[in-house]
């Protein structure tokens, strides 16, 4: 990586599929590509880490990149992604384009030598999101999906107490995220061209979930309200595995829900009453037993913030990683395939993907 050069540190965590050469005194320098309020937030949580440096910003407007500098205090803004990825002072570039543009945006990073922390959803398909893949790993480059619900200690805290057998075999798991709107056709979150609806948008986060304690379905049915557009304005979808598991999630952008979660074992249950992908507690009951209750550290910041992800990926380039063990990339691979997998069943394919079938593949599940 630029800048982070030099013999990988000593006593890595996890131990990541790819390596590449690290420092770790050095600080990690940041680009951010795109300048709204995904960017905004992000860069906030960043400048406040006293190893992260925010060195440049990147819009297609200079005049949004100069304002976001200005905001920032960033020393350099650029007017075009090009002039970003191919700064040689930065080691990492923050995506944060609306997600039809991931693949392009980080695509180019990835060709110019940066590394690259790209929003969720991953990108618009699993094609797009293998071709990222594969690009990182061909060129030695780090590649890290912006799931920061992956990163969160409380999340974290949740995946190790069922990994770790404190409700037995996980039975079910139970997920929504729904936004209340209304949002009228010209939204964003409407709009086909932009990968509009709630699926990849919102439904991510419950589909994510479900991977993060049961790994990739082996079957998925889904069912959708469309809007005239054509986008999915809610989707429910069961997903099940081979071992008896099985998974109900929900989105919208109809109406609003509790941002709720509980995952059932054989043995007890885990009840995540709100906010379930940036939890400030939640509950595990097991049998037998009074239930216990685990709450977010208040030193670990605002349950908003997307620090911990920001603190994975100069983790990860210090030792020398490639690839995430938190928010793996095979994993992110994964969740886009039944990503696709739903939105085939509901029906749902965005301009250009019609046209091309191979642009959306929704593979035989394992």
């Amino acid at each position: 990586m630029p800048g982070i050069s030099g013999e990988a540190s000593a006593g890595t965590s996890g131990g990541a599929p790819g390596r590449a050469s690290g420092r770790a005194e050095e600080k990690v320098r940041w680009g951010v590509l795109a300048t709204g309020g995904i960017a905004a937030a992000f860069t906030a949580d960043l400048v406040d880490l006293p190893d992260a440096e925010v060195v440049a910003v990147a819009s297609r407007r200079a005049d949004s990149a100069e304002a976001f500098a200005e905001r920032f205090g960033i020393p350099r803004a650029y007017g075009s992604w090009e002039e970003l990825a191919h700064d040689p002072g930065v080691d990492v570039v923050y995506v944060a384009t609306p997600h039809v543009a991931h693949r392009a945006a980080a695509g180019l990073c990835l060709e110019a030598g940066r590394g690259v922390l790209c929003e969720k959803p991953f990108t618009l398909n699993l094609r797009e999101a293998a071709e990222l893949v594969a690009l990182a790993r061909r060129h030695g480059r780090f590649l890290m999906e912006a799931m920061w619900m992956y990163c969160n200690p409380l999340v974290r805290r949740l995946k190790a107490l069922v990994d770790d057998g404190a409700i037995g075999e996980v039975r079910t798991v139970q997920a929504d995220f729904g936004l209340a709107g209304p949002f009228p056709p010209a939204h964003r979150l409407r709009d086909p061209e932009l990968g509009g609806g709630a699926l990849l948008d919102l439904g991510v986060y419950p589909v994510s979930f479900a991977h993060l304690l049961l790994g990739e379905p082996s079957d998925v049915t889904a069912k959708a309200v469309l809007s005239p557009e054509g986008v999915d304005l809610q989707t429910g979808a069961l997903l099940s595995w081979d071992g008896g598991a099985l998974a109900q999630v929900h989105c919208s952008i109809t109406g609003g829900t509790g941002t709720t979660a509980s995952v059932t074992g054989s043995r007890g249950r885990i009840d995540v009453p709100s906010g379930f992908f940036h939890p400030e507690r939640f509950v595990l009951h097991r049998d037998g037993r009074d239930p216990e209750e685990f709450t977010a550290d208040p030193a670990d910041g605002p349950r908003t913030s997307m620090r911990h992800e920001a603190l994975e990926v100069m983790r990860a380039l210090r030792a020398g990683e490639t690839e995430s063990p938190v928010v793996p990339l095979d994993g992110t691979l994964a969740v886009m395939r039944t990503l696709d997998a739903v939105r085939e069943r509901i029906g749902v394919r965005y301009p250009g993907e019609a046209a091309d079938p191979e642009s959306r593949s929704a593979p035989a599940l394992v």
